[in-house]
C-alpha cells in the first residue's frame, strides 16, 4: 500500500504553508495508522509543538557518575547500562516512551532485566562523569557523542565497552533486534548490519521495486570529490525493495515542495544497500553499493547520508524520519548550517524562532 502524493503550492504564504502541512499530516495519519500496525511502525506526528515527554518510572534515578552506575548494574546481575539522550518536546522521544517503553511489555521486561537506563537531557546543565572519569555537562556530553537526533541510546557492556549506538527512533521490531544483538553478545563478533542480514535476509533487488524521484541522478555513480570539489552537496539514499519505511519517506516527507526544491540543488543518488551496483565513492574508491553500505555500517532502510562538496560526511538520517525532521535536516545542509553549529540540534536551537508553529491565519 502506498499513500497518495500531496503537493503544497509555492504560492502560499509561510503561515498558510504550515497550516496546510498540518492538514497533510492529519490526512496521512488516518491512512498510515492502519498500515503502521501491520508493519510494526507507529505513526509519528513530528509537528513542532509542546510535548510532555515523561520517562518511565523504572529509568534509573542516577547521580550521573556512569562508572558507579555501571558497577551497580553489574552487582545487580545486569549486562550493562544504556545512556539515553533525549529532550523535552521531541516527537520521536515521545514515541519511544509511549510505544517501545509503553505498550510493548516484552521490550520493557527485557530491557529492565538486562540493563539500567540512565536518562540525560541534551540541553541539560547537570554534571556527568563519563566512564573514563571526565566531567562535563549533559549538553557537552551530547555534543561530544554527536547525538544529532533524539532519542539516542548508547549501550555499554559490563567492561564499559560500547556495544551499540542507536541514533533516532526505531520501531519495536528493530528495537527488539537491537536488544538481542547486545544481550546475546553478537556485538563482540559482528556488526549490527550483519546480524540483521542473517536474521532477516534482504529482499532480492529489482530497480522497479524502488520509489523513483525526479531529482535522482542516473548511473553510472561517479561520486568522487577527492581531487576536485563538486559544485553542490551530495545526498545518498540507501534503500531496499519491499521497504515500508522507504515508502513512507517517499510519500509523506518527500511530498513537501520546499524540501523537494532544496533537494534539486543536491547531487542525489539512490542505491540499493544490498546490491552489487558499482560506485565511485566520494573519496575516490571503487566499491559496490553493498560494500560501501557495509563500510558505513548502514543497517536501516532508508538511510540518507549527506556529504559536502569535498566529500566529507555532514550528517546522516538512519532512523524513522517524518516531514518536519527531514525538512529541517535538508535545510541544515542546504543552508550550510553545519558551518554555524556542530550538530543539527544546535543549529535548530540557533533558529528556534523558525521552528515555532505560528497561529492559524485569520479568515
Amino acid at each position: 500500500m502506498k499513500l497518495l502524493r500531496r503537493v503544497v503550492s509555492r504560492a502560499l504564504s509561510p503561515v498558510s504553508v504550515v497550516w496546510l502541512l498540518l492538514g497533510v499530516v492529519g490526512f496521512v495519519q488516518a491512512a498510515d495508522d492502519e498500515v503502521g500496525e501491520l508493519f510494526d511502525q507507529p505513526y509519528i506526528d513530528d509537528t513542532p509543538r509542546i510535548r510532555n515527554v515523561q520517562y518511565p518510572d523504572w529509568f534509573k534515578l542516577s547521580f550521573l557518575d556512569l562508572a558507579d552506575d555501571l558497577q551497580e548494574a553489574k552487582e545487580a546481575g545486569k549486562l550493562g547500562i544504556i545512556v539515553y539522550f533525549g529532550q523535552k518536546h521531541c516527537a520521536y522521544c515521545e514515541a519511544l516512551m509511549k510505544v517501545n517503553f509503553g505498550t510493548e511489555e516484552d521490550i520493557v521486561r527485557y530491557t529492565r532485566e538486562h540493563f539500567d537506563v540512565i536518562p540525560t537531557d541534551i540541553w541539560g546543565s547537570r554534571e556527568v562523569t563519563d566512564l573514563q572519569g571526565n566531567t562535563l555537562t549533559e549538553r557537552e556530553l551530547a555534543v561530544r557523542e554527536k547525538t544529532n537526533f533524539t532519542p539516542s541510546l548508547v549501550f555499554y557492556d559490563t567492561q564499559g565497552k560500547e556495544a551499540l549506538r542507536l541514533r533516532g527512533y526505531y520501531p519495536p521490531y528493530k528495537f527488539r533486534a537491537a536488544l538481542e544483538y547486545v544481550v546475546d553478545g553478537y556485538y563482540q563478533r559482528e556488526s549490527f548490519r550483519d546480524y540483521l542480514a542473517r536474521a532477516d535476509p534482504p529482499p532480492k533487488f529489482e530497480t522497479g521495486g524502488l520509489n523513483s524521484q525526479d531529482f535522482f541522478r542516473a548511473p553510472p555513480y561517479a561520486l568522487d570529490r577527492s581531487r576536485f570539489p563538486a559544485d553542490r552537496p551530495l545526498v545518498v539514499f540507501f534503500e531496499q525493495q519491499d521497504c515500508h519505511a522507504c515508502d513512507i519517506l517517499h510519500t509523506e516527507p518527500l511530498s513537501f515542495d520546499e524540501t523537494r526544491d532544496m533537494l534539486k540543488d543536491f547531487e542525489a543518488v539512490q542505491l540499493n544497500m544490498w546490491s552489487d551496483t558499482p560506485v565511485l565513492t566520494p573519496d575516490g574508491r571503487r566499491l559496490t553499493a553493498k560494500a560501501w553500505a557495509n563500510e558505513l555500517d548502514i543497517f536501516y532502510a532508508p538511510t540518507l547520508v549527506f556529504f559536502d562538496e569535498k566529500g566529507k560526511e555532514i550528517v546522516r538520517v538512519a532512523a524513522v524520519v517524518r516531514l518536519y525532521r527531514l525538512h529541517g535536516i535538508v535545510e541544515y545542509v542546504h543552508s550550510k548550517g553545519y558551518l554555524e553549529a556542530p550538530t543539527y540540534q544546535r543549529w535548530k536551537e540557533l533558529r528556534k524562532s523558525a521552528i515555532i508553529v505560528p497561529p492559524p491565519p485569520e479568515i
